[in-house]
């Protein structure tokens, strides 16, 4: 699709990633149709066009389908159903089949799996019979996960390595009535993740490997070039690809890898979309994530990812704003050289929700860690 008058790409969702992707669409003279669910949580003040219903709607999906020309998603937890309804009048990048493998953590698993790509240990459990079996297969601690609509650590537990039959039922109860997934508990070196693109016309590229850092299950730090070694980079990018191709995807596509104390990279999740480990490439690469998802989807030429600067992206939440709707002082912030404030134009800030980033860029690591630890000082942050 070629960008100018009429070349309209329409967005199911109306987050910070659809905002995102509208600013840089339009940078691009794409026009966007943002589909919001209902939900007009960041991408309504961006989009050309915002559509506000329901995703059951079907004079919506009828309105949309002939406003745009391609569309994508800016978050995978959407009706499967309004998906294929979706492709079945419009190029949808990407498929539906994709964002449904990745949507629900038993299909994500059966997948890698049964590809030979290396996650951790799991089982599967529908109810407290099959989750105490389940249970029984692994010596060490273990995470449990809804099945799906999982995200930022909401749907999970830790079970410890020594659980009595209590504290096994008691973990069933909060969970409820659906499908769990028992994850073994690794010793971790690192988190990682690669921002992985490929176009509808077979040409694919990677991001260089992100470190990343969390706080109670929230992404807090990116942390680019990462501290591990190149080899296992590599393995990581190659990897990317391969899954990439695995599942004919196109678009951006995130996959999260754990890093073993001895050595061994394994999948961890599937993200199909743009990724919040990705947005240092708003400020540290010549073509952020964002762009090349609307390159990726409207069969241009990817753009080029590398790193221009060594950056570290530093997630904004709600537990930073001096109340709901009053923010922090920015003037010492960025007074720091390197320091770029993203917002996302939410209105009400709550403990955990993300507000925005601050990308950090510097002449070396050394001087990004520097200043994100200033950065950290101003805003009462705890060290890392």
């Amino acid at each position: 699709m070629n960008p100018g008058n009429n070349a309209w790409i329409g967005v199911l969702g109306g987050g910070q990633l659809g905002r995102m992707l509208s600013l840089a669409s339009r940078k691009m003279g794409l026009q966007v149709l943002t589909w919001t669910g209902g939900d007009r949580s960041g991408a309504a003040a961006t989009a050309d066009q915002i559509l506000d219903k329901p995703f059951d709607d079907a004079s919506a999906l009828e309105e949309f389908t002939q406003s745009v020309k391609i569309a994508t998603v800016e978050f995978e937890n959407l009706p499967v159903e309004t998906l294929q309804q979706v492709e079945n009048c419009i190029p949808l990048h990407p498929k539906s089949e994709a964002v449904s493998i990745c949507q629900h953590r038993e299909r994500e698993k059966t997948f890698l799996s049964e590809n030979g790509f290396a996650c951790t240990k799991f089982r599967l459990a529908h109810d407290l019979e099959t989750f105490q079996a389940g249970l029984k297969d692994f010596s060490s601690a273990v995470i449990v996960k809804t099945a799906e609509f999982g995200y930022d650590g909401k749907g999970q537990i830790r079970l410890q390595k020594e659980r009595s039959q209590a504290e096994i039922e008691e973990a069933w109860k909060t969970f409820g009535e659906g499908k769990v997934v028992i994850e073994e508990c690794i010793s971790l070196e690192a988190e990682l993740s690669v921002i992985v693109a490929r176009g509808s016309n077979g040409q694919t590229s990677t991001y260089d490997p992100v470190e990343n850092i969390h706080r109670n299950h929230i992404l807090d730090l990116s942390i680019v070039p990462a501290r591990i070694p190149k080899s296992i980079q590599n393995q990581a990018c190659e990897r990317a690809l391969e899954i990439a191709h695995a599942i004919d995807y196109i678009g951006v596509l995130a996959v999260e890898f754990f890093l073993s104390t001895d050595g061994q990279l394994v999948v961890n999740e599937l993200a199909p979309r743009t990724h919040n480990s990705g947005h240092h490439t708003m400020n540290s690469c010549h073509c952020s994530q964002f762009e090349q998802q609307a390159r990726a989807i409207s069969s241009l030429p990817l753009g080029s990812t590398q790193l221009i600067s060594p950056v570290i992206m530093m997630n904004l939440l709600g537990d930073n704003w001096i109340d709901p709707i009053t923010p922090p002082d920015w003037n010492d912030i960025l007074s720091i050289k390197g320091s770029s404030l993203h917002l996302y134009g939410k209105r009400e800030a709550r403990p955990g929700r993300k507000m925005g980033h601050i990308n950090i860029l510097g002449d070396s690591q050394g001087d990004c860690l520097q200043k994100a630890r200033l950065i950290r000082q101003i805003l009462d942050l705890s060290e890392f």
